[in-house]
């Protein structure tokens, strides 16, 4: 699952900030493709404030959060509810702001054991972050934490995964010439 429905509002530059381009290719494809690439049985993309339709590959699920404007919480909730009529019990759950996780990260996070798994790159936690079936009812319903705050409510349940990658998450024009730069130093995309 890919959350990708917010309203970007700290961003400045002259698209949404999903609709920038790395490397030839909006923001928002690099962390499509990273989480196709882990090879789940499906990869759904949330969108609301901006359309994404034209940027998600037809073997990908487009779902809508018409309630984007309510937080990231409601994002999650939208991909709880697809979850359970896909018939999935577990969901690994990205943001579409964070192009430099690579699909290891993906997978070593979804094979986690634990009911939740967290990314943890060089001790920063961060998504992609697994849930399975048994905390779905604990997830928020509003705002804007999604699963972080279950992750401090209930520390017994989660295991950090030491992941490589980049976790930057691109909020400000800053952060994506932040992205730019490491991606045409390090490549983007170029994981298998």
């Amino acid at each position: 699952m890919i959350l990708a429905a917010g309203e970007g509002r700290r961003y400045q530059g002259e698209t949404h900030k999903l609709l920038a381009k790395v490397n030839g290719q909006p923001l928002v494809a690099w962390a499509i493709e990273h989480a196709r690439l882990a090879d789940f049985d499906e990869t759904i993309v949330i969108s609301g404030a901006v359309d994404l339709a034209r940027v998600v590959p037809d073997d990908v699920t487009l779902l809508l959060n018409h309630d984007w404007e309510d937080g990231q919480a409601r994002s999650l909730q939208v991909a709880v509810e697809w979850a359970v009529v896909a018939g999935h019990d577990t969901i690994v759950v990205g943001l579409g702001d964070q192009p430099m996780i690579p699909p290891e990260a993906w997978r070593l996070v979804a094979a986690s054991e634990s009911p939740i798994a967290v990314a943890d790159f060089n001790g920063h936690q961060t998504p992609p972050v697994k849930l399975s079936q048994d905390v779905w009812s604990m997830l928020p319903i509003d705002g804007d934490e999604g699963a972080r705050t279950l992750i401090r409510g209930r520390a017994e349940l989660v295991e950090a995964i030491t992941c490589d990658g980049h976790p930057i998450d691109v909020d400000t024009l800053t952060d994506l010439q932040r992205v730019q730069s490491r991606a045409r130093v390090e490549g983007l995309g170029t994981w298998t």
